[in-house]
């Protein structure tokens, strides 16, 4: 019953989402079936939030090698092209590779964007935090985040979200918007590493599934909205 009732308040922000689990047995199939893909033979990469809220939300980690960890705060592929190329060197011999990345967002029953309810709390939580902390900055007109290597990967997420502050800002629901770019963000990093790393590859397919994942309440599964689906010949990037 709770279940079906967050259904809807997700669909009414994110009309295509599905439920996290679906969403990894249809692609899956997909891999499997229209693709010809070994999924016994598939390294998993991932480049979402490092939140411990992410880990459970798809059965890919049941299921598939890995993950390669390329993700930091807000879903980042921090990893950069060094951890590309890693990943790709880590492939299983006549093997395959997958790309599950994209930014996070909470909703609680009552349709709070930016929100949840986290294991054993009783008060909700931000949900991205790193990315709820950029928006309450970015909505200071005269902050700028500044380098240092106390808080590396908090100011370099926002300093790749400021040129869109704008846009988050002047939006209807700039809890989403934020979102929203931070996907767009993330999806032309990972195709830029890939393609500056195509040569480390000695694989026919590489797989890419990219969207954003929505977390519901502890114990509830997840949604994902799809927003990239795509199997390709890396060496044709």
């Amino acid at each position: 019953m709770l279940q079906r009732k967050f259904d809807r308040v997700v669909k009414n922000y994110f009309p295509n989402a599905m439920d996290a689990k679906d969403t990894s047995i249809h692609y899956l199939g997909q891999m499997q079936i229209e693709h010809k893909i070994d999924i016994s033979k598939v390294l998993m990469a991932t480049s979402v939030c490092s939140d411990d809220i992410n880990v459970p939300s798809t059965t890919f980690f049941n299921v598939l090698f890995g993950p390669f960890i390329m993700g930091g705060l807000g879903g980042l592929p921090f990893a950069g092209q060094t951890g590309m190329t890693a990943f790709a060197h880590h492939i299983p011999d006549e093997g395959s590779a997958f790309i599950f990345y994209g930014p996070h967002i909470g909703i609680t029953l009552e349709g709070d964007l930016g929100k949840m309810y986290r294991p054993r709390q009783e008060q909700t939580g931000n949900s991205c935090g790193a990315l709820m902390l950029a928006l309450s900055r970015f909505q200071d007109s005269g902050y700028k985040p500044l380098l240092n290597e106390g808080d590396y990967q908090q100011m370099k997420l926002e300093e790749s979200l400021l040129p869109y502050r704008d846009r988050i800002l002047n939006d209807d629901n700039p809890e989403k918007a934020i979102t929203e770019v931070t996907y767009e963000v993330i999806h032309q990093k990972i195709h830029d590493h890939l393609k500056s790393c195509k040569n480390e590859f000695h694989v026919e397919k590489v797989t890419l599934l990219g969207g954003i994942i929505i977390n519901t309440d502890y114990g509830l599964d997840d949604y994902f909205d799809v927003r990239n689906f795509e199997v390709t010949d890396v060496k044709g990037l």
